[in-house]
């Protein structure tokens, strides 16, 4: 018996991409596969990040979104993530194995940073094993929507449950919850919170990945949207009475700062804290 193909996958941004996942697939339909994905981290667009763990967890996000959606055609892969130098992260991946195959993913050129580095050349130049090109243009794809969720003490709330519900029938979904700690219950009872979130949402057939983010939900919001690219934006909070962002105008703020929709769901304090 052969031994399966060994294929190096690596991106970034593009990593839950369509057309990745075809590319990959064209290999599995060939024969057996071994499937490896690489993720560079990267740093955000607007400077708003100030823990490095929010970096890599964004990563390691969009890394386990991949892995998912290989599962789902019947491709088993391992992941990691690496070196935010791109160039770096592959010559470290082959030191360390041989590699029949590289598929590496880009935006389109009017996009990529790593086409306008030269990467594709750079790759092709220090290996010998082919190297496969995949352009991935997340904005056209329109198949799967990606819907940002945003919450803290109401993340759990039946509402914002039941939204999600409601938007995943109307199409395929894929959702990314973030929990803006706060200096009242810190980082363990935000991550607490999502925790659970997570677990009713995998209990409702949702598929959702989730990061516990900076304290600030503007900033929050405004790093996520660097990290993940999103169709629309989903933010929970209490009535007005109660709501520290809604008094702060966050919904009228993100609004005026992203071409995304943005919806708002209501949760009352007495139901969400004793959920």
């Amino acid at each position: 018996m052969s031994q399966p193909e060994r294929v190096l996958v690596v991106a970034n941004e593009t990593v839950a991409g369509r057309d990745l996942i075809d590319a990959v697939k064209r290999h599995a339909d060939a024969g057996p596969v071994s499937v490896h994905v690489i993720c560079p981290q990267s740093a955000p667009k607007h400077g708003y990040v100030i823990y490095d763990e929010t970096v890599r967890e964004a990563a390691e996000n969009r890394l386990a979104m991949t892995i998912a959606q290989l599962k789902e055609i019947g491709v088993d892969a391992t992941g990691e993530v690496m070196d935010p130098d791109p160039f770096s992260a592959v010559t470290d991946a082959l030191n360390e194995r041989h590699y029949d195959a590289i598929v590496l993913s880009t935006h389109p050129e009017t996009r990529s940073g790593w086409l306008r580095q030269g990467l594709i050349k750079r790759v092709q130049d220090a290996v010998d094993v082919p190297v496969e090109h995949v352009v991935v243009d997340l904005e056209a794809e329109d198949d799967t929507a990606r819907t940002l969720v945003v919450a803290n003490r109401t993340v759990s709330g039946e509402p914002l449950i039941e939204q999600l519900k409601a938007l995943a029938t109307e199409r395929p979904h894929r959702f990314i919850v973030i929990c803006p700690q706060d200096g009242v219950d810190g980082g363990d009872e935000a991550h607490r919170r999502l925790a659970q979130t997570l677990e009713r949402l995998e209990q409702e057939g949702l598929q959702a990945i989730g990061q516990v983010t900076h304290p600030d939900p503007f900033t929050a919001i405004r790093t996520a949207l660097d990290f993940y690219n999103v169709d629309e934006i989903v933010i929970s909070t209490f009535p007005e009475t109660r709501s520290g962002w809604l008094r702060s105008d966050l919904i009228g703020r993100i609004e005026s700062t992203t071409s995304r929709p943005v919806r708002h769901v209501v949760s009352d304090p007495a139901v969400a804290e004793e959920a």
